[in-house]
């Protein structure tokens, strides 16, 4: 049910008669490919909903890498460079978003 929200809500934001764009799904393409359990496409497609409302194509492609590099995420996480800080106030708010619509 949640999903279906996060759904409504996404494409109620475009004009009318206008079609989603077809992208690439940068995020649920690794979560689907990760060795985790719970994966399933559902899950995979609601946490990629989350990453657009909440991420830029280019922080979804670096959030993607941390589902086969989790060490790339603690790096970034302790860096002191000021775009690491950027992107992982961004990528907080994408996992506080994805375990609101997801769990």
């Amino acid at each position: 049910m949640k999903h279906l929200l996060l759904i409504t809500a996404l494409t109620a934001t475009l004009p009318v008669g206008m079609a989603a764009p077809v992208v690439a799904k940068p995020i649920q393409n690794a979560c689907l490919q990760s060795a985790r359990e719970a994966v399933s496409y559902q899950l995979c497609g609601c946490i990629q909903s989350a990453a657009d409302i909440t991420l830029t194509r280019r922080d979804q492609r670096q959030a993607a890498k941390f589902f086969d590099d989790p060490q790339r995420a603690q790096d970034v996480r302790q860096s002191d460079r000021g775009t690491h800080e950027s992107f992982w106030q961004k990528y907080k708010r994408f996992g506080e978003t994805a375990e609101a619509y997801c769990s």
